[in-house]
């Protein structure tokens, strides 16, 4: 829209004070695979932590536009999604959007044995998730969308490689999209890494899991399927399960599990850790 010349006593051709004549530029409606930004309506709580990575897209004139698939799951979709200003090169990003199913899901896989010791909201979704009901899967889903988004924001906050989260939307986790050369980066099972490169991932990720002990939690499903290879670093995905080796009975056999699921495979490709030691030393860090 192009405001009206103004005349010389400030009003335009219309009579119209030209202070209170602002320009603006109309935008079509959204094609289809594309939404306006969901940004400006989640609540505060459910956008990522501060101080927030630059290239985060906070704009309402933001578009989502669908990508593809990047990763299905039996319990959640990954997909790619660019959130990005139209004609604004300098506000465009593409990110990873984890979409968690509901009442359309059979079953969920995630067993009950990593939620003891979590709280229910109420006693009919406690009930409705025992049946296995409609409602209960969609309650279900909700809940391990909002577990993986507390672990995502408390642990990027501590320093632990994971992706950074962007935001939450019911049952759609937007978070950082880890790349390498452009591209989503491999899991840590699908590489053939150089011996120097195998032991400073090791290191990291000991480093990252002595971090979470010292959060009192464990992974609890931690495994090279699991692990991002960015390059020279490792990034943690995969999160709504993370186990409180305290109040969960479980606990530490979960994290004991962590310890021999990734000293397994790096010890079979000739770096000599020892799962029990990894061990000992994550308990350590948690005391």
């Amino acid at each position: 829209m192009v405001s009206p010349l103004p005349s010389g006593d400030g009003r335009t051709d219309t009579g119209i004070d030209s202070r209170f004549v602002l320009d603006f530029t109309s935008y079509d409606d959204p094609d289809d695979g594309q939404r306006w930004s969901t940004w400006s309506s989640v609540e505060p709580l459910c956008r990522g932590p501060e101080p927030r990575p630059a290239w985060v897209v906070t704009s309402q004139a933001a578009l989502d536009t669908e990508l593809g698939v990047l990763k299905t799951g039996k319990e959640a979709d990954v997909f790619l999604l660019e959130r990005a200003v139209p004609d604004d090169p300098c506000q465009s990003v593409v990110m990873a959007a984890k979409r968690y199913r509901g009442e359309d899901h059979r079953s969920f896989h995630r067993s009950s044995s990593y939620t003891e010791g979590r709280r229910t909201r109420n006693s009919r979704d406690a009930r409705a998730m025992a049946k296995k009901s409609a409602h209960g899967r969609a309650v279900a889903a909700g809940q391990w969308a909002w577990a993986e988004w507390e672990a995502l924001t408390r642990f990027w906050s501590a320093g632990i490689p994971v992706p950074y989260p962007v935001q939450i939307d019911g049952t759609e986790i937007l978070m950082e999209l880890v790349t390498v050369d452009g591209q989503a980066a491999p899991r840590l099972a699908n590489t053939r890494p150089s011996p120097t490169l195998l032991a400073s991932w090791f290191e990291q990720l000991r480093d990252a899991m002595a971090e979470l002990a010292r959060l009192g939690v464990a992974h609890g499903d931690l495994s090279p399927y699991n692990v991002l290879a960015a390059g020279d670093r490792v990034v943690i995905i995969d999160l709504p399960q993370a186990v409180d080796v305290v109040a969960n009975p479980q606990g530490m056999d979960f994290l004991m599990r962590d310890c021999r699921n990734i000293c397994t495979w790096f010890s079979a490709r000739g770096l000599e850790v020892d799962e029990h030691d990894l061990f000992a030393e994550l308990l350590a860090s948690a005391l």
